[in-house]
């Protein structure tokens, strides 16, 4: 019984050792093995903070290869120090006639095993052991360091290293010259003819009997020379605290995407989103890189960034940023990041049918169409461009004839937007203006909006400033009538638009009509230079002294205190529809029947000619008290017309001055003669003798 006990205990110990080294008996459903030599190599050992202790101590010597999954260094150090792993791996452990070693593998002859260690996931175990650099390779032997490579050496420095120490343990066992693979190789030279003939050799099924089916040992030509690695994301679910030396090297030298907060530890906005910002780093694990710049700690580099306040937000993807702008809730975050992580995967290329599917989930799409004869520069220019749509839209590419004919594209490149299936063209067709990335990106800023957004704290600036806002306030709650709701301003909004273009092409055709009149006037009368001056005449149609109409929608009940205080409005009596005025600080409620504007077709577009008339024929109501908007109108004056308000400015005050100088003179009476001047001086005159010294 004792025996048996014994027995057990002894196999299960040599199961866990063989399962401790990496036996190739055993399988990780996670990770994929290689394969070398026609054998099958389990994947690395991955240390942790949790397991370094434990791991260094299962066997007696344990090489570790501490890197950065960002260095390049490392990544070109990665397939040296895979392909020497699966060479020691796949050796055969020295042949000793008095004892039976030609079972046991090399790695359990010489107690040998291989790890790795990624210092950005675990930089503090990387600090406590002294790793200053990337990469280092360290053997260590009973869990002390034996020996140290700095750098990413060759793979003969880095087999000499462990040569010496194994040379060491067990003299005369090591070859005094190795012959070692190239990196990122799958056999020895003088191996692979070898292991191809093993591999058509019949083998066992595992109930031990032959079969006459050729079966070959498994193995992927193209899997098996390791690529540089492609590390996840935010492995840990953390928000990396980084210095101006690691955002160097993780972030602006790779091409990483990275949501970076900076902040201040006083700061009590930062205080008040930080549990929103480890939460978000959660979420984000194995997706997106999380982190964060202590700008008291870093001054430097918060200077480099040209920060403007904390906390700042930004987006990096390589050299490229674009700031977060929105609101600091967890959910908008997760929104933002999910966004940007979409269109860091560059920009799609679509058909009619991916096109149909994707109007069905995105109000705004961006459609750059291209042909045969489109260049690198112009692709090179499309590519700076997703960055800063995070969260607006989405910006596809396409060269489908079918998408050709429904948006009536003749020229390539060409860029437009549809908004709900509405395209809006760039007009500019020149190369130098499509490779422009502000101009183009000007134009992208004015046209990413939904054709009837939503209202938000972080988009109501952009919304409202100088435009007339045609504003829903609508109840989300009651699902039914706010879609209904909605559809009707969309309807309202469309035919608007729809009108707007109409009556710019009335205008332009009558300005046109008008130059042709000239020309056919001045030709009958064969005048010359009437001919030059209707020639000269452009056609400009100026629209900057007419307000854009807009159509908006915002939640009665979630904002129902603003809107109550702002336009009297209270959510309870019903959707209604208001039309503002944000730059006068008026607006509109009622249509010129004196009834409330409801969210109906026929309700706002009646209300919108009348308001947008010039003077409005419906008398609006104020946002602001009189009083306040009688300084109000002073400081738009101010504005809008500087040099003007400034002469009046100065006019008053002449004339102030000019009344207050003859208040004076008045004051002091009227100019009289000293009463002892002498009546001789009279009779000469105050100027004395005349100017030859004679005398009448």
């Amino acid at each position: 019984m004792r025996l048996a006990s014994l027995a057990l205990f002894l196999g299960a110990a040599a199961r866990g050792i063989a399962q401790a080294i990496g036996a190739e008996t055993s399988d990780s459903p996670d990770q994929e093995n290689t394969y070398f030599n026609g054998k099958r190599v389990p994947p690395l050992l991955e240390l942790t903070a949790d397991n370094f202790d434990k791991e260094v101590k299962l066997s007696k010597f344990l090489v570790v290869k501490y890197y950065s999954p960002y260095c390049p260094h490392c990544i070109d150090f990665a397939p040296t120090y895979q392909t020497l792993y699966e060479y020691y791996y796949t050796s055969k452990a020295p042949s000793d006639p008095k004892s039976d070693t030609s079972a046991i593998s090399f790695e359990k002859y010489y107690d040998i095993r291989f790890a790795q260690l990624n210092c950005i996931a675990y930089g503090d175990l990387c600090t406590k052991h002294d790793i200053q650099s990337y990469p280092q390779t360290i053997i260590y032997k009973d869990g002390e360091k034996a020996d140290t490579v700095k750098g990413g050496k060759s793979m003969s420095i880095i087999a000499g290293m462990i040569e010496g120490v194994l040379e060491k343990e067990k003299p005369g066992t090591r070859p005094k010259d190795l012959q070692l693979p190239e990196p990122g190789a799958t056999a020895l030279p003088n191996a692979s003819s070898e292991s191809e003939k093993a591999a058509e050799k019949p083998v066992k099924d595992d109930k031990g009997d032959a079969t006459g089916v050729t079966k070959t040992t498994p193995q992927k030509a193209d899997s098996t020379k390791p690529s540089k690695p492609t590390k996840t994301p935010n492995e840990q679910g953390i928000s990396v605290s980084l210095t101006a030396e690691s955002f160097q090297t993780l972030v602006t030298m790779t091409q990483e995407p990275w949501f970076i907060k900076f902040y201040a530890p006083w700061c009590h906005h930062c205080q008040a989103m930080a549990s929103n910002w480890q939460q978000l780093a959660k979420e984000m694990k194995g997706k997106l890189n999380i982190g964060e710049v202590n700008c008291d700690a870093e001054s430097r580099l918060c200077k480099d960034v040209h920060l403007r306040g904390y906390p700042t937000i930004l987006f990096f993807r390589g050299g490229e940023r674009v700031e977060y702008n929105g609101l600091r809730g967890l959910g908008d975050f997760i929104q933002y990041a999910e966004k940007a992580l979409d269109i860091c995967s560059g920009v799609q290329d679509v058909d009619a049918a991916s096109f149909k599917a994707l109007e069905e989930k995105e109000d705004v799409i961006f459609v750059y169409f291209y042909d045969h004869a489109t260049t690198s520069e112009d692709f090179m220019a499309l590519e700076r461009l997703p960055l800063s749509l995070i969260g607006h839209a989405k910006l596809v590419k396409t060269k489908d004839p079918a998408l050709y004919e429904r948006f009536k594209i003749t020229t390539w490149p060409r860029l437009l937007v549809s908004r709900e299936g509405r395209p809006t063209y760039y007009t500019p067709l020149t190369p130098r203006e499509m490779r422009d990335t502000h101009l183009v990106l000007t134009w992208m800023k004015s046209v990413w909006l939904p054709i009837v957004p939503e209202l938000t704290a972080s988009n109501a600036r952009e919304i409202m400033d100088g435009k007339i806002v045609v504003l829903g306030i609508l109840n989300r709650e009651d699902q039914e009538t706010f879609l209904s709701a909605k559809r009707e301003m969309k309807r309202a909004a469309n035919e608007w638009m729809d009108k707007q273009i109409q009556l710019f092409q009335l205008e332009r055709q009558n300005l046109r009509d008008a130059k042709q009149l000239r020309l056919e006037e001045a030709e009958d009368r064969n005048d010359q230079r009437a001919l030059r001056a209707a020639k000269s005449i452009r056609i400009s149609m100026d629209m900057s002294d007419r307000k854009e109409v807009t159509f908006a929608w915002v939640d009665g009940v979630f904002w129902q205190r603003w809107i109550r205080t702002t336009y009297g409005i209270d959510i309870k009596d019903g959707e209604r529809v208001i039309i503002n005025d944000e730059d006068n600080r008026r607006y509109w409620d009622m249509t010129i029947t004196g009834s409330p504007i409801v969210p109906s077709r026929v309700s706002i577009l009646e209300t919108i000619s009348k308001v947008t008339a010039s003077p409005p024929l419906i008398k609006p109501k104020l946002t602001i008290s009189s009083f306040e908007k009688i300084f109000f109108d002073i400081r738009v004056t101010f504005t809008e017309h500087p040099y003007l308000s400034f002469g009046c400015i100065a006019g008053i005050a002449l004339g102030c001055a000019s009344w207050f100088r003859g208040r004076i003179r008045r004051n002091r009476g009227h100019f009289r003669l000293e009463d002892n001047l002498p009546i001789k001086e009279i009779k000469e005159g105050l100027l004395g003798n005349t100017a030859n010294g004679k005398k009448d």
